[in-house]
């Protein structure tokens, strides 16, 4: 396999899916995808041997998309932060493309969401045990994408707060996952790297030649609040972007269910109590309400046990007609089943009663639970 790539240190987390197959240098499958690594010398040799085979993503044109396949976020994942990555770098060292990578990427996205909904929402949940910076600022545009619909923005302005989103942190991404494993007070210095990380960030998107004016709006306000209670203008109500909003908002929630070294993460239960008291003077109440209605009571990707003690992950959002759509994956005794079971939870058997909280999630490719293909 002529095309098979050596994997980059950092590309592999002990704990999480493999994101594809591994291969050996001569073609030969060491590890399918969605094995969970479990020991530093299993992550050292899969460095030292592993091979992977990268799905080309062609980053798209404003004018005309070429790239037909049909989406598969798990598939797509690694290879979307790679873009994202690559994205980043080509901004801070100012090369002539970086424009058409970050709208590239935002369009790519959006195609994503649209075409395959529930998938794309449920990475944010089923990966965001312990996510590097990388994987935050990824769904924080998966997440716009989502609330910026439900809120009714038009999809020009939407396009443009995913790019917003894909590049407002840009100046944190060499220190954020330090300051998301240290469980000490932070120093005046990483205070003020923060603080001032909006300002660095549209600096750095000038400096490549991105000159949007709406997309500097968005991120130099994503930090405000409506009560004015935020930095780095206090500005208040209406003087601040919808779209500085909905940014805000998925960082927030990204926050929250995100494990951090001074603190545990919440459940989807105690993340949408939170949620829904942000509407109460941070955000305008519109904002909230539009991601509570896109995560439904339990969104895709959320891990639950049902009634008959049954672990599942859900796959849909509920309709009008049924709960969640869960796939049960393990049996009431905590044994993985040989494949998995729907599971209509509006059944008194299968109601979900609460949500599961694992420290690393079950080894096995999550594709297969939305009838996608390797």
């Amino acid at each position: 396999m002529a095309s098979l790539v050596r994997i980059a240190p950092g590309a592999l987390v002990i704990g999480r899916p493999l994101p594809w197959d591994v291969y050996d240098a001569d073609g030969n499958v060491l590890l399918r995808q969605g094995y969970v690594i479990q020991t530093n010398s299993q992550l050292e040799h899969l460095f030292e041997r592993g091979r992977f085979k990268p799905r080309k993503i062609d980053l798209p044109q404003e004018e005309e998309f070429q790239d037909n396949r049909k989406r598969n976020p798990f598939a797509d994942y690694a290879e979307l932060l790679i873009t994202l990555e690559t994205t980043i770098n080509a901004i801070t060292s100012r090369e002539e493309s970086a424009e058409k990578r970050l709208l590239g990427l935002s369009r790519m996205l959006e195609r994503t969401c649209v075409e395959a909904p529930d998938a794309t929402l449920a990475l944010v949940h089923l990966y965001s045990v312990n996510p590097n910076i990388h994987e935050q600022i990824l769904f924080y545009g998966i997440l716009c994408q989502f609330i910026a619909r439900q809120f009714g923005l038009d999809n020009k302005r939407t396009r443009i707060l995913t790019a917003a989103a894909l590049s407002a942190n840009l100046a944190l991404v060499p220190v954020a996952d330090k300051l998301n494993s240290s469980n000490i007070i932070l120093s005046r210095e990483q205070r003020e790297v923060i603080q001032k990380h909006p300002d660095r960030s549209i600096r750095a998107l000038e400096a490549a030649g991105i000159t949007n004016k709406l997309l500097h709006k968005i991120i130099a306000q994503h930090h405000e609040y409506s009560d004015g209670s935020g930095y780095p203008e206090n500005l208040s109500g209406s003087d601040i972007l919808p779209e500085a909003e909905i940014l805000a908002l998925a960082e927030r929630y990204v926050a929250m269910i995100t494990k951090r070294a001074y603190r545990t993460r919440m459940d989807i239960i105690e993340a949408r109590k939170m949620v829904s008291t942000l509407a109460d003077g941070k955000f305008r109440p519109a904002i909230p309400r539009a991601l509570l209605d896109v995560l439904g009571y339990y969104p895709p990707g959320v891990l639950v046990r049902l009634d008959n003690n049954e672990v599942g992950v859900v796959t849909r959002r509920a309709n009008k007609s049924r709960g969640p759509f869960v796939q049960a994956i393990f049996n009431p005794r905590g044994h993985r089943y040989n494949g998995t079971f729907e599971r209509d939870t509006s059944l008194m058997d299968y109601m979900i009663r609460e949500p599961e909280e694992p420290e690393t999630m079950p080894s096995m490719d999550f594709s297969m639970l939305w009838g996608f293909r390797s």
